[in-house]
Parts: C-alpha cells; structure tokens; sequence
C-alpha cells in the first residue's frame, strides 16, 4: 500500500523527492557483473509502493526535508529491505512477489540468498556516507531483522507464550526497519531528539500492525490482489496470528469440535493446492481472523498515540491517516 499524504503541499514536496530516491535506487542496485546486474534489478523492476523511503521522506518534513542526506537515508532503508524479501522468499519457498516469480523461482535458492547479500552490502556502502551513527543504527536493525528470522523460524522456548513470542518476531522483522525509516528521516531532517524518538516508536508501533494486518490478507485475499499467493505460511508451516489464535484455543480448552478439526486440517498435509485452498477457506471464516483484525487496530491506535506530541500539520495528519489506512485494508 502506498503512504497516503493528503495533502497537495506534501505531494508537490515529496513525488519528486521520491522519483529521485527511485533513480538512486536503481543505480545502487547495477552491477558490473551480468548475472548480479540481472538478479539485483530484479525486484527493483518488479516495482512496489516504495513505504520505507516515503516515510523517510514524510518524517523529515518535520524538519528540513530538503537535506540531501535524507535522500540516501531513504536509499538504505529500501536497499535493506529489497534484501529481506530475497532471503523470506527462500526461507517461505513463496512463488511469487510483486506478481512476480520470486528469484529463487528462476536463479535458484543460492543465487536469491547472495543477491540479498549483495544488497545488504550496498545499502552499508550508502549508509557509511552518512557517519558512524547510521552505521550504527543500520548495524542495529539488521541484528534485529535476523533475529526475528531466526527466532520465528526456531519458535518459541518451553513456557514461552507463542502469541508474545510472534509480536516480538514482528516488532524485529517488520517494526525495527519502519521505524529506522521514521528514525532516518527526521534525525537526517534536523528534527530534535523528542521528534525522532516519538517517530521511531511510531514506526515500530506501525510495522508490527502493518504485519498483523498482513496476516488477515494473507487468508481473506487472493494472489491477483496481493502478488502473493494465499496460504504461503500455512503451507509452510510458518506461524501467524490467526493460527496462534486458534492454538491458544485449543491448548486452553475453550476450542469447538470444529475448531480442533481445523487446526488438524491446517497442520495436516498442504502440499496439494486444493488441500491449501480448503485450509484457507476454512480459517477465513473463523473468529481468530477478526480477532488479528481487532489486534491490528490496537497496535495501530498505540502508533497514533506515539506522535500525540508531534506538531499539528500535514506530517502529523499524513502519519495519523498511515496507521488508518494500514488496517483499513485488511476489513
């Protein structure tokens, strides 16, 4: 989804600001080399909404948007997570992205890994030019992105409960770079420390209900609205929350003969398309949807109340409208 602005003033400062991150981009992601050149590019040309850097952009117009070091921030925030969605695609074995074949659909598991390498290695090369903190704070979130990887691929520890567990995997896989992207745009804008910690807890907030709400998507849609193909997660076996929900049900005794027979089908074989399909008619119908519904609005409202300090205006009225709209889209 895109970042709606709502304002002509904010449109007429940021789309040429955005086109000029979208030019960077592209030249950040060429190789010399013809095979990296051509799987580099390729989620790049795939397109998408460009979030994180519209973000970047968004927050430093809290201070002096027009700073040229905004404009590489927003480079890296983007070039990091391009990289990400090389490596999830692997580790979720998903087809597609963007409508697309996924790279590892069409170079193999390898080559999609080290293509994420590369990027990864380009946005540090971005972010070195812009001094030892955001080297720092890159260096943060990129631990963090790799531990919610690895903590959701390995689960929970015994006695861990699995629904705080999965909040904590989104806060680090999702949050921590929405909110670097919140953080690099107004520290790189000017913005006083208050302005910058108000925005990072925004976009922290945000991500994790962005990803909440991307968790109905994935059983209330279909692949031709997402660019990805419904079920992915539960044919894999990958965790979320309507299926946690469902679990905790179950293991607290409040579950329905109905709602045990599910949870058998969901961990049941789903190799097969129409035995996905079925799984995921089935969920979307169940309570525990509208229940990730209702928890995505909650951390969505905790967002808002982040920036309650920030300045009445077009920014703040821009952010506010963001977290709407980012559960707006899984009703």
């Amino acid at each position: 989804m895109a970042l709606p602005l709502g304002s002509e003033a904010l449109e007429t400062a940021l789309t040429p600001r955005l086109a000029i991150v979208e030019e960077r981009l592209r030249d950040a992601v060429a190789q010399s080399d013809r095979l990296a050149h051509a799987t580099s590019r390729h989620l790049v040309d795939a397109g998408g909404k460009r979030l994180r850097p519209m973000l970047s952009l968004l927050t430093a117009q809290l201070g002096d948007g027009a700073r040229p070091e905004v404009l590489d921030a927003a480079v890296v925030v983007e070039l990091t997570h391009l990289a990400t969605l090389y490596h999830d695609d692997v580790m979720d074995s998903a087809p597609t992205r963007r409508g697309a074949p996924a790279a590892h659909e069409v170079w193999g598991n390898s080559v999609a890994i080290l293509t994420g390498d590369l990027l990864f290695a380009r946005a540090s090369r971005v972010v070195a030019g812009l001094g030892p903190e955001a080297v720092r704070i890159q260096a943060e979130t990129f631990e963090r992105l790799c531990l919610g990887q690895l903590h959701e691929t390995v689960g929970p520890d015994d006695g861990e409960d699995p629904v705080e567990h999965y909040l904590q995997v989104l806060a680090d896989k999702t949050g921590s770079l929405i909110a670097t992207s919140a953080l690099f745009g107004a520290k790189f804008g000017g913005c006083d420390v208050r302005t910058v910690d108000a925005v990072t807890r925004y976009g922290e907030l945000a991500g994790v209900a962005f990803q909440l709400a991307d968790d109905v998507i994935d059983v209330r849609s279909d692949a031709e609205t997402t660019g990805k193909t419904p079920g992915t997660d539960l044919r894999e076996g990958v965790p979320t929350m309507p299926v946690l929900l469902l679990r905790r049900r179950v293991a607290e005794g409040r579950a329905t003969a109905a709602d045990a027979a599910l949870l058998d089908v969901i961990d049941g074989d789903l190799s097969g398309d129409e035995a996905l399909a079925e799984a995921v008619a089935a969920l979307r119908g169940h309570q525990v949807v509208e229940e990730t519904s209702q928890l995505a609005h909650a951390w969505a409202g905790r967002a808002k109340d982040a920036i309650d300090g920030l300045p009445e205006g077009d920014v703040r009225d821009a952010l506010l409208t963001f977290a709407d709209a980012l559960v707006a889209r899984a009703a």
